[in-house]
């Protein structure tokens, strides 16, 4: 799994990684690629696309107007991230950058399309600073002016409706104008425009502050002593972060697998649509209570919330709701997006998943999400650089690349373990009934004993061995992620159709094939099954040396032991040849021919456990040490057909439940 970018702590997660049902799962770098790129600008009522090209020969923009230049000095300014130290003759767009994506997307953008960012912070120094959090939505940083007045100024920049929050004027060409309800409305279709492409947005704005806040001042970031309203805001930035390609082909095998997913962001409600229909979360041609009422032109109001497959659930709706109503929404939508939520809601959300009887897995990548994290039933952490130390320690699985794409990898690696652990348990449980039924026979009809404790250590601690862990190495079958994720409490790794399967039906026939081998060559030697009845005793005798059999020949008691030995063997020969059509046809549904033998641990299982019975019936010395005698070569045939009619049986009992789906057969047998 480690190879596969999916690092699993502990087996218990592997497992559990299997029968997830829910995944609530983050957007930025796991189903998009965290490459963050400017794309858009909005300022002076006017949306322009960026130019992010080394050469800038890209669509020109308004870079002439002095909003721009408010702009670009509030988005380089109220940014923490920063170029690494790396050679700066590299263009600027590969040069590595330290701090988060959207602040580096910006950072590059402004040292492209403005000047360089470096000399603006130095001329323009940073006081204070609120760092951005995902309750407040925003970040503000206070800074000395460049123009030498000695006063302050601070800048903010967020989420565009905190940002039009604070803000009473707005900038147009450079000049400020009190926000009128058309600003507003302008600012809101920009908005939904941009979000609609499935862009993440930031406003930005500012402040003049008077002279009583000029050089000197001791701006308190804690309980703030500076105005924090009446601002001015300047325009919008929207970025792209691509979706990974392998995330729409990961949701499609999520939905064929059961496995319900459900984003989780702090992202706007119309970015995230946007994304959650571009990787498939929101299926092709399907319509949210918005997209209905839009049809039909009647407000949202009135459409049923029911009768819609996908819905889009905003953060201040989900603060005012109780359990009932969450727990209603996760059981009427098959398709659910969770937008500008706090880590706090994302606990609420994935307790409300477990409180349905879902078993959740939780991407997260920061401290906040550490408590989720704990909380799922699966904690996956981010692996790279966006992964912080405590939400991987608090997580049971790391993703190496930070793909959602691996977590579907790890599902069904988890389903694949869980599918051999079964083969490998039914097909060493099988071996038990051969076992056991000579002693019982032994005993209840008084015959020879047919198989030795000897041949069963053989059988158990030799020939079973290899081929039993062979089967770990089995690939998945065809269908492993088409099955609805298994129910924990109810679908045991051993359960009652298991050991039907293993002790009631593959395990007699195992028997029968032992036993007609046993009578054969007794029979061969003097001895009619029905002569074997209740002779037990005096065969056990070794004071009796003239015992006879069906055609009055005497036997010694060394002589008798000699065939009885020479018996164990051969029992143990066919169940060596009924283990091999076991082995072969070991899959839970699937034939064995469109997976043919590519397993060449188990084709070594095979050669292994023939080798290991030949061995042990030919060479020399073996009558004395282990009291194991040749065979004759139609001695190892008489199992032959019963290996043939184990293989026969299985694949129609599987073509059957191929065929017919929940019938009676499947129910019964199907482990």
């Amino acid at each position: 799994m480690a190879r596969k970018n999916c690092l699993v702590k502990n087996l218990e997660a592997a497992e559990t990684l299997g029968s997830t049902s829910t995944t609530c799962s983050d957007k930025t770098g796991t189903l998009t690629q965290n490459r963050m790129t400017v794309a858009h600008l909005w300022f002076d009522r006017t949306i322009y696309e960026a130019d992010t090209s080394e050469e800038q020969t890209g669509n020109s923009f308004a870079k002439g107007s002095d909003t721009w230049f408010i702009l670009a000095q509030i988005a380089g300014l109220c940014n923490r991230a920063d170029f690494k130290a790396n050679p700066e003759y590299l263009p600027i767009a590969k040069r590595a950058t330290a701090g988060d994506a959207s602040e580096s997307a910006l950072l590059k953008f402004i040292e492209q399309s403005y000047s360089s960012v470096k000399e603006m912070r130095e001329k323009s120094p940073k006081v204070a600073e609120i760092p951005f959090n995902s309750t407040n939505k925003y970040q503000v940083s206070v800074h000395l002016r460049e123009d030498g007045s000695q006063t302050h100024v601070p800048i903010m920049k967020g989420a565009p409706e905190r940002i039009l929050e604070f803000c009473s004027t707005y900038l147009l060409k450079g000049q400020q104008y009190p926000m009128d309800d058309e600003m507003k409305q302008a600012f809101q279709n920009a908005y939904l425009e941009l979000g609609g492409l499935g862009e993440c947005v930031l406003g930005f704005c500012f402040l003049s502050l008077p002279n009583t806040y000029s050089k000197g001042f001791k701006f308190n970031t804690d309980e703030i002593n500076f105005p924090m309203d009446n601002l001015c805001s300047v325009g919008l930035t929207s970025m792209i972060d691509p979706p990974r390609a392998a995330v729409p082909d990961a949701v499609g095998k999520c939905r064929s697998a059961g496995i319900k997913v459900i984003m989780v962001t702090g992202d706007h409600p119309i970015t995230v649509k946007a994304i959650a229909k571009g990787v498939g979360i929101i299926s092709e041609g399907t319509e949210t209570a918005e997209d209905v009422a839009a049809r039909l032109k009647v407000p949202v109001s009135q459409v049923n919330v029911r009768d819609v497959k996908a819905i889009v659930v905003h953060g201040s709706e989900l603060k005012n709701m109780n359990s009932e109503q969450l727990d209603e929404i996760l059981q009427n939508h098959t398709e659910i997006v969770f937008a500008r939520t706090s880590p706090q809601q994302k606990l609420i959300i994935v307790e409300g998943c477990q409180r349905l009887g879902a078993i959740v897995a939780v991407t997260g990548d920061g401290v906040n999400d550490s408590p989720t994290l704990k909380k799922a039933d699966i904690g996956i952490a981010m692996g790279i650089a966006a992964g912080s130390d405590v939400s991987k320690q608090a997580a049971d699985t790391i993703l190496l690349d930070d793909n959602f794409a691996s977590i579907i990898t790890g599902m069904e690696e988890g389903r694949l373990i869980f599918d051999n652990l079964k083969k490998s348990i039914a097909y060493t449980l099988t071996s038990n009934i051969p076992e056991i039924t000579p002693f019982l026979l032994f005993i209840i009809l008084g015959i020879p004993l047919p198989l030795g404790t000897i041949t069963i250590l053989c059988i158990d601690l030799g020939t079973d061995m290899v081929p039993a862990i062979s089967l770990a190495y089995k690939s998945a079958e065809s269908d492993i992620m088409k099955r609805a994720p298994r129910n924990p409490k109810t679908d045991k790794l051993v359960n009652d159709r298991l050991t039907g399967v293993a002790y009631g039906q593959i395990g007699m026939i195992q028997a029968l094939a032992g036993f007609f081998t046993y009578f054969v060559i007794l029979a061969e030697n003097g001895f009619k099954p029905t002569d074997l009845l209740g002779i037990r005793i005096s065969w056990e005798n070794r004071y009796l040396n003239d015992l006879e059999d069906s055609y009055g020949q005497q036997w010694t008691y060394e002589q008798r032991k000699v065939l009885e030995f020479t018996c164990h063997t051969a029992f143990f020969a066919s169940i060596v040849v009924v283990q091999w059509a076991d082995l072969i046809c070991k899959a839970r549904r699937n034939s064995v021919f469109p997976q043919g033998m590519r397993n060449k641990i188990l084709t070594f299982g095979i050669l292994d456990e023939t080798f290991l019975a030949a061995f042990l019936s030919y060479t020399r010395g073996m009558d004395v040490a282990l009291r194991m005698y040749p065979l004759k070569i139609t001695w190892w045939l008489c199992a032959t057909p019963y290996s043939v009619l184990i293989f026969v049986y299985d694949e129609i009992r599987k073509l059957i439940i191929r065929r017919h789906p929940g019938s009676w057969l499947e129910k019964e047998t199907y482990y």
